[in-house]
Order: structure tokens, then C-alpha cells, then sequence
């Protein structure tokens, strides 16, 4: 491998021909890095070397670190490109690599996280790797390991083969200690442990650092519907509340960062994920419509407002991650000198200075000041004898201001990738804003990003693809790509009726279970069976910041039993949760929306069905509030869709209360179908 050379870009090496930003970051690193690639590690093979795989993010703080100290240095990258053949990954990409080497990692008692660094075998087994390294130490490791692996072939060779039947253990091992069936008092039993790390003064999990985790919220928001369960309740609205109010939101521009390194949300780690955002969309909208919240409502239209403005592609596409540097200075676009406000902000200083915490609290570093409240704003208002409304058009005055002052600064970098999974989540974040406030705006928003995806990034088969930039779809889809994809235009379907979003849902559907199930274990392959890849395959089925795409697939097919009348996806879904409820008890956090499908397998749930010329007019009617316990449908002409078949009548509007396909009597009106719900 050798470098190419031209007048206007200098260095270069392979990853120039990428579509990842993360990637071309490290296209004139003097390191020889190449693409993940079969032909990769046929080189290594050939040349005798070993492969190093180096595995971040655009949006990763210390993947800059460790490139500046060690990939731009002549020194080191002589020594990567003597030994090895170098590999660099972005994990959002190809989050299968990601896994494979993470668990190795992991497995050899090291911590996980990125940068991730692993030295391979050319057959791509793992013998060595962890996280972040200073210059020399990453040095005097890379010698030593080559120097081993030539003095002890066979050992290392012995010691990688053991560690891959580890690693497959860990992915694919997974058989079912124990068959628990699925009640109440195993959720509730789980609810019980899941408490005592509960922080109900400033939300979130006990200690620092916080991290929203929404696929949570939103199951203990169902939960606590559900059961009446006070705490759970309490818990969400004031986790909910602490991160609105907190410095891990942009209380200028909207949106949320990746997480707080403290315990109170004060110093966020000054990424924005749109994953994050996504889901942080949804789980605001559900809350504001059961607590009715009006600080809820501020936060979703924001993050609408961030994601237009800074995160969406003219083709509706949405992009991946701002970075958390700026002027290689972690937080610059975000953060604030008190002279600089004190000008912007003129003669209201005072009372935004104490709205905004320009003080000891919310002082961060280096003279600068992190907006944070402590206040509600009808607490502040009676504290100043303002009305909220007063206070409401001097809050948009401030963060109008700053806002425009704000885009004179260099902005962050932005990771202008599109993924179908995360952006999946936003069209799910936008159904569920326009059902908490019937503003069509969300609406067209998330059909446009459908549309698009539809057309790009799904094809008639219904396979799909996983990135997309610029018209280039390069990456065969995983199964969060289905199952978030899925989700969404389930959705659509759900909201709007129109049936063009359930043709896709079955061909995507039928595509997943003819390439990733596997019927012995009864769980879906998180990359297509039989690719022949160096990397193993897994099942993903712990949730974290986003939902298992095993988890998703069983609420998705419980809908879909439901809709399509098959008692056989019914029977894919307990299957499922056999490898689950052994754990949910102990672990109920790691498994939080499997409990979604637990909920809606023992308590009431319906199937409300509105036929009819005027069904959207009853169905926003009936739609009153947060209600998780119902699947909608609705039509305005005869359908061939189950749930909905031979149920049109001509010139009438009919209401059909449901339980698991067995229907009441229609009504036509929408007080007695509640009535029905209620009974």
C-alpha cells in the first residue's frame, strides 16, 4: 500500500473514496488505513503481517485525541505501516464490526469504549486490543505484540482461537436456561429492583454519569400508566424535567447532548446524536400528553426545530451526529463569557442571568457558563410577579438573540451521513409529536423522511440498505434498520391509514424472516445468515440507548398479529421472551422495551377500529391523551388488511372496540367506544 499524491489534497490514503465522514477524517493520516474489507486481510495474509482494526465516530472526543497524538505522526504511523495492515472503522457504519471486536475486547477484561483498538489475526480473529492509548504506550504496545505473535505463532494462534469460541458463546450461545412464562407479578417483581437505583431528586440512574435513556422512560411511563404506580410516574416527570432544564439540553438551539459526565445534568459531553434525539422526541411528546406539561412541549417542538435546521438534508434525509468540538475545543459552540452575554442580552441581563443560573452553579470552566435552570417557569414568574406569558415572550426574545449571535462561531463538525435505523427513530419521534399536538408540520416532516427512505434506501424485494450519503447507499441493512423501519411505518399506518406504509411493513417483514431468523433458537440474526463474513454473527437482545433490534421485532409483530390476523407471530413473540424473562427480574433496565410487550401481554389492550368517510375526524376525537394500551386503525374505503376487512359500510362512520381480534358491536359514537375502552 502506498500513498497517493496530488496538488490539492497532499497525503492521502485509501479511506479518501469513503462516504463516512468519520472515515475521510483519517484520509491524510501518514497511516496506510484502508476500508473494512475481505481483501484487507487477504493482504495481511500475504505480507505477514497482522491487521490492526481502529474503531470510532465522528462525533467521539477522544477518537480526535488519539489521532492528533498518534495517527498524524510520522513516528507511529511507521511503525503501524511496517506491521501491520490497518484497518479503520466507523462503528455507526457497521455497527456488526463493532460488536464482534467490542466483546473481544471486553472479554479480555479490558473496558470497553472508543476509540476502539484491536490487533487481528488475517482470518480477523482478535489476540489483543482496548481502548485509548497515549503515543508512546500505544507504541511500545504494537511492537510488543507483533514481536510475540512472531516469536509464538502457535500460542497466539491458540490463544485466538479460544477467544473466538468466547466470543460466540457470548453471540450466538444463547439457550434458555429456565422457560418462565410472562405474568404480572414477574414485571412487577423487576419494577421492585428497578427502584432502589431510582434518583427521584434529579432523575435518572443513582451517581454521575446520567444518560437519558428513553427506551426506559418510555417503558416506566407505560408501566405507570398502566398501574396507576405513583413512583414510576414521578420518576419520568422529574428525569424528564431535570434534563429540560439542565445543561445537557441546548436551551438556544434545542436538542439534546449525548449524556452529563456529573450527576446532576449539568456538563454534558457536548455531542448530539440523532438517535438520541429521535427517541428523546417521542418520549416528550407521550409525557406532555399525560402530565400536560407545558416545559414538555417547549422541548419537542425545539428538537423539531434543531433537527430542520441543523441535522436534515434538502431530499428530507436527516443526518447522523454534531461533534463536540469546535476550534479543537470540546463545548466552544455551546458555552458562553458573561461579558458576551451581558451585551447580547442588554438591559434584560439581571433576570436572565438568574433564569439562566449565570453564576457559581452555572459556571463550567475557563470564565465560561453553561445555561442551566433550577426553576420551573411558573416558579419564576410568581417569583418576579410576571405572568408565564410575559415570561414565555421573553424567554423566545433571549434564545433569539443568542441564537443569532451564536451563528457567527465556527460550527461543530457534522457527521452528514444518513442512517436508516436513526432516522427510523425520528420518523417514530415525529408520529408521535403530531399525535400529542395534531400539528400536521410533524406529520409531513415524517412522511417526506419515509418518502425518502422508501425510495432510496428500500428496494422491492424488500431488502434494505443501512447508510446513505450523497446517493450512495453502500452497506447491506442490519436488523435495527428493519425492525426501527418497520416501526415507523407502522406508525404511519396507524395514523394515517394509508396503506402504502403496510405493503412495505410486509415486505420488509417477510424479508427479515426469510434472511435473519433462526426458527431453532427463535431469535432474529443481528446481520444476514450465511454472508460468510470474518466477523461472527449475534442476536442482539439487551436494550440500551437504542432498543434491541430483537426487542423491537417482538412489539412489531405483536402489532402485526394483531392487524394481519396472525396468531403465528403471536407465537414468534413468547417464543422471543423465553430468552428474556430469566432476566427481567434482575436486570429489567437492560430489557425495558421487551417489558413493552410483556405490558401489553398481560394487561388490557385494544384494537379501536374507525371505518368510515369521517374515521381521521373520530380518530382524532377518540386519540385523547396518552393511551400506550391501543393499537389504531382506521379506514375511509374497503380494505384487504384483516384488522380491517369487510368492517367499511358506505355512507356511515363506525367504531370498533377490540381485545385481541375479538370485536364488540360497532358504535358510531366516539363517548360509547371510550366506554367500551374503559370496561
Amino acid at each position: 500500500m502506498t500513498f497517493h499524491l496530488n496538488d490539492k489534497t497532499g497525503q492521502t490514503n485509501e479511506l479518501i473514496n469513503s462516504t463516512s465522514p468519520y472515515l475521510l477524517q483519517h484520509a491524510h493520516n501518514p497511516v496506510n488505513w484502508q476500508p473494512w474489507s475481505e481483501a484487507a486481510l487477504k493482504e495481511a495474509e500475504r505480507d505477514g503481517k497482522l491487521v490492526l482494526i481502529s474503531i470510532g465516530y465522528a462525533a467521539c472526543h477522544w477518537c480526535h485525541v488519539m489521532e492528533h497524538e498518534s495517527f498524524e505522526d510520522v513516528e507511529v504511523a511507521q511503525v503501524m505501516n511496517d506491521k501491520y495492515v490497518c484497518i479503520k472503522v466507523d462503528r455507526e457504519e457497521r455497527p456488526d464490526i463493532d460488536h464482534y471486536y467490542m466483546s473481544a475486547v471486553q472479554l479480555m477484561m479490558r473496558q470497553g469504549g472508543w476509540p476502539l483498538n484491536v490487533v487481528v489475526l488475517p482470518n480477523g480473529q482478535p489476540i489483543w486490543g482496548g481502548t485509548f492509548f497515549s503515543k508512546e504506550t500505544w507504541m511500545n504496545s504494537l511492537n510488543a505484540v507483533f514481536d510475540y505473535y512472531k516469536k509464538e505463532p502457535e500460542k497466539t494462534q491458540q490463544y485466538a482461537r479460544e477467544l473466538q469460541e468466547g466470543i460466540e458463546n457470548i453471540s450466538l450461545g444463547i439457550e434458555v436456561e429456565e422457560n418462565i412464562a410472562v405474568d404480572r407479578s414477574l414485571i412487577e417483581t423487576g419494577l421492585e429492583n428497578w427502584k432502589s437505583i431510582f434518583d427521584l431528586k434529579e432523575g435518572g440512574k443513582n451517581g454521575a454519569p446520567k444518560f437519558p435513556m428513553p427506551v426506559n422512560l418510555d417503558f416506566l411511563l407505560y408501566f405507570g400508566f398502566i398501574k396507576n404506580d405513583d413512583k414510576a410516574l414521578d420518576f419520568v416527570r422529574i428525569t424528564l424535567e431535570k434534563m429540560a432544564r439542565g445543561g445537557i439540553y441546548d436551551h438556544v438551539g434545542g436538542g439534546f447532548a449525548r449524556y452529563s459526565v456529573d450527576d446532576k445534568w449539568k456538563v454534558p459531553h457536548f455531542e448530539k446524536m440523532l438517535y438520541d434525539n429521535g427517541q428523546l422526541l417521542s418520549i416528550y411528546s407521550k409525557a406532555y400528553q399525560h402530565f400536560k406539561n407545558q416545559e414538555f412541549k417547549c422541548v419537542v417542538y425545539e428538537i423539531v426545530d434543531f433537527l430542520e435546521r441543523e441535522m436534515m438534508d434538502e431530499t428530507g434525509a436527516f443526518y447522523s451526529s454534531l461533534d463536540a468540538d469546535s476550534e479543537g475545543e470540546e463545548g466552544k459552540f455551546y458555552v458562553w463569557q458573561k461579558s458576551e452575554l451581558k451585551k447580547v442580552i442588554d438591559e434584560d441581563y439581571p433576570l436572565f442571568a438568574e433564569y439562566y443560573n449565570i453564576n457559581e452553579k452555572g459556571f463550567w470552566e475557563d470564565g465560561k457558563f453553561i445555561l442551566l435552570r433550577d426553576r420551573s417557569n411558573e416558579d419564576f414568574a410568581n417569583l418576579h410577579e410576571l405572568s408565564e406569558h410575559h415570561l414565555h415572550l421573553m424567554v423566545g426574545n433571549w434564545k433569539y438573540k443568542l441564537l443569532k449571535q451564536r451563528s457567527n462561531r465556527e460550527r461543530p463538525g457534522l457527521d452528514d451521513k444518513t442512517l436508516t435505523s436513526w432516522n427510523a427513530l425520528v420518523i417514530t419521534g415525529l408520529v408521535d409529536a403530531y399525535k400529542a399536538f395534531n400539528d400536521d408540520h410533524f406529520l409531513r416532516l415524517a412522511q417526506k423522511n419515509a418518502d425518502f427512505l422508501v425510495e432510496n434506501q428500500v428496494n422491492k424485494s424488500g431488502q434494505v440498505y443501512h447508510n446513505w450519503k450523497k446517493g450512495r447507499s453502500t452497506i447491506k441493512g442490519f436488523l435495527e434498520d428493519y425492525s426501527l423501519l418497520i416501526q415507523a411505518f407502522l406508525a404511519l399506518f396507524e395514523t394515517t391509514g394509508d396503506e402504502k406504509w403496510m405493503k412495505q411493513v410486509v415486505r420488509m417483514n417477510d424479508y427479515v424472516f426469510d434472511h435473519f431468523y433462526d426458527e431453532k433458537k427463535g431469535l432474529f440474526y443481528f446481520s444476514e445468515k450465511n454472508t460468510g463474513s470474518a466477523v461472527a454473527n449475534h442476536f442482539q437482545k439487551e436494550d440500551n440507548v437504542i432498543p434491541a433490534a430483537n426487542s423491537v421485532m417482538a412489539n412489531n409483530l405483536h402489532r402485526l398479529y394483531l392487524i394481519q390476523g396472525r396468531p403465528d407471530y403471536l407465537t414468534a413473540v413468547k417464543k422471543m421472551l423465553q430468552h428474556i424473562t430469566l432476566h427481567f427480574t434482575k436486570y429489567p433496565m437492560a430489557y425495558a422495551n421487551w417489558g413493552n410487550v410483556m405490558l401489553k401481554l398481560t394487561e388490557p389492550y385494544f384494537e379501536v377500529v374507525v371505518c368510515g368517510i369521517n374515521s381521521n375526524l373520530l380518530l382524532a376525537e377518540l386519540k385523547d391523551g396518552y393511551q400506550p394500551h391501543i393499537l389504531w386503525a382506521q379506514t375511509n374505503r374497503e380494505s384487504k388488511i384483516p384488522l380491517l376487512k369487510n368492517r367499511f359500510v358506505l355512507g356511515d362512520d363506525l367504531i370498533y372496540v377490540c381485545h385481541e381480534g375479538k370485536c364488540n358491536l360497532p358504535t358510531r359514537s366516539t363517548k360509547e367506544a371510550r366506554k367500551l375502552i374503559r370496561s
